[in-house]
């Protein structure tokens, strides 16, 4: 079970904009979740002819069977352990995330969240999404979530080119250029910790059996202040992701120096000294004739 984030899982997260961590939520955490699951649907069962993603968002308080998943489990400390130590505030909402059999959507596109905004305004935005596999998606298209890896640092210059606001202008669905999308896959229990700004979608469902997911997102304290320098600044709720990038700098050049050899350079290293009597410089050769 995956308690801390080693520095090559903090910068692949930097890199690429989530991380899949598997094993994360113990087995008894889960089947509590999944018994209310199960109860959720039973309460308010989709529509026989319902096909594709059907959710529901219950309040934390009123779930605190799915709630566990993520404040039960080391779950939230890994959230932190990219933001930092007492950061990030305790979702009051869950979202259920159905994807029902047959379906077999194929998105063409990605999109962020936060669109329709806010009565005041602001776009929905938040820190990071996280989420839990609730059933077994090993494979693709089996109602997989597909993300377009880098898209984090795509939107952010979009963003710094084009101002915060944006946002609305785009509707969810900035115009960038598209890498390949990757479907996430995984098994129950496993933890999807994802940048906010990373693009994403609802894939389709091929399997027979419905795809179960629990999603979180997340705010760092503060976070509606300062939504718009955070559109254009990804890092800017992620203090541990900063701090590694930053010695991960370092070290880069560090190394990049240590390849040089000492006194090479001017003012790199301290002066080499020489054991025994200092010997005369060798005397320049005389020029040859010009021709």
């Amino acid at each position: 079970m995956v308690r801390v984030l080693s520095r090559e899982q903090a910068e692949e997260f930097a890199e690429r904009g989530f991380l899949v961590l598997p094993g994360v939520v113990p087995r008894q955490v889960v089947a509590a979740a999944a018994r209310a699951i199960d109860e959720l649907i039973e309460r308010e069962p989709p529509g026989t002819g319902v096909r594709g993603p059907y959710n529901y968002f219950p309040e934390a308080a009123q779930g605190p069977e799915l709630a566990a998943l993520l404040t039960g489990s080391p779950a939230f400390g890994l959230a932190e352990s990219l933001t930092g130590a007492g950061t990030l505030e305790v979702p009051w909402q869950v979202q259920v995330a159905l994807n029902i059999p047959p379906n077999p959507h194929r998105p063409g596109m990605h999109h962020i969240d936060g669109f329709p905004p806010e009565p005041d305004g602001r776009p929905g935005t938040f820190t990071m999404l996280a989420g839990v596999l609730m059933s077994d998606q090993r494979g693709r298209d089996t109602g997989n979530l597909w993300v377009w890896p880098g898209t984090h640092l795509t939107h952010a210059k979009y963003f710094r080119e084009h101002g915060p606001d944006a946002f609305v202008a785009a509707g969810g669905y900035p115009p960038i250029q598209l890498p390949e999308p990757e479907q996430v896959t995984g098994e129950a229990g496993d933890l999807l910790l994802a940048h906010y700004l990373l693009g994403h979608n609802i894939g389709g469902n091929t399997s027979p059996a419905v795809r179960r997911a629990v999603y979180y997102r997340i705010k760092r304290a503060g976070h509606d202040a300062r939504w718009r320098e955070f559109l254009t600044d990804p890092w800017l709720d992620y203090d541990a992701v900063r701090h590694a990038l930053a010695r991960w700098s370092l070290s880069q050049r560090g190394r990049a120096l240590s390849r040089r050899r000492p006194g090479r350079w001017p003012g790199w290293g301290p002066p080499q000294r020489r054991s025994g009597p200092r010997r005369p410089p060798p005397r320049a050769a005389p020029l040859a004739p010009r021709r």
